[in-house]
């Protein structure tokens, strides 16, 4: 096994061990990582795998699917909406001219993502960290679920992770702990089938790429069930403050780096 392999592997243990302890941020917290040796789009086609498994095995162990489906079913259509806009935005090159204006003229699309996956996993990490949890009333949920949908989906397919603004939304519609649990199981699986469907367009997740994506399951899945272990062995308020102060970091680091590089 070479370094690259075993890193590879070591990151997935890793993000499998958030996810077994918190129940979300497989994506994230591999992203984070894999994107400090690979590029984003490569790093996304190994994600593919593991998340559609895991998250299908967190979205079947629900009470209630069709009546979150029926609520929530706006928000996943404009997920996939954004994700297919995501992978078009990133697809071209130069970056749009108002990225440009605001002192990105000259960079790369991959550089470009990098500063969007900085940007999403720094302010995730600043949200969580402030404890603020939003309200979404019943009645706004007509409009708010497929902006909030569509804003997820095109950072998705910008930068392969599909966290954000999905979670925190979900999170301030007041569902039961189950019920949550569930609804993120099924956003992120949508999302990623989703962006499997991006990157199979754009060429970016062939034979090879699913080959390791596949592969990429077995250390996630070791992490994840070492995550359940763990999770009743340690306060988890500790843990989701150690997982935030690192996605600000981690968030921080690719943005200086792009800009330094």
């Amino acid at each position: 096994m070479n370094t690259s392999t075993l890193f590879i592997a070591l990151v997935f243990v890793l993000a499998g061990l958030v996810k077994g302890v918190t129940g979300m941020g497989l994506p994230t917290v591999a992203m984070a990582l894999l994107t400090l040796t690979l590029p984003p789009l490569e790093a996304a086609a190994l994600l593919i795998v593991p998340s559609a498994v895991t998250n299908v095995w967190q979205l079947a162990s629900g009470p209630a699917l069709y009546p979150l489906w029926l609520r929530l079913r706006t928000l996943l259509v404009a997920v996939c909406v954004g994700t297919a806009a995501g992978g078009w935005l990133l697809s071209s090159s130069p970056p749009p001219d108002d990225f440009i204006a605001a002192g990105a003229q000259g960079m790369s699309s991959g550089a470009w993502a990098s500063v969007v996956l900085g940007l999403a996993l720094a302010g995730y990490g600043a949200l969580g960290l402030s404890g603020w949890r939003g309200r979404v009333a019943r009645r706004a949920e007509s409009w708010a679920g497929p902006l909030a949908g569509a804003a997820t989906g095109v950072l998705a397919g910008i930068t392969g992770v599909f966290v954000m603004p999905v979670a925190p939304y979900l999170q301030a519609l007041n569902l039961e702990k189950d019920d949550l649990v569930q609804a993120l199981g099924l956003a992120f699986t949508v999302s990623t089938l989703a962006l499997a469907v991006v990157l199979t367009c754009r060429g970016s997740w062939q034979v090879s790429s699913a080959g390791g994506s596949v592969l990429a399951l077995l250390p996630a899945g070791a992490g994840m069930m070492l995550g359940q272990w763990l999770r009743d062995r340690m306060p988890a308020a500790v843990f989701r403050r150690c997982f935030f102060i690192s996605l600000l970091a981690l968030g921080a680091h690719q943005c200086l780096r792009v800009a330094t590089g």
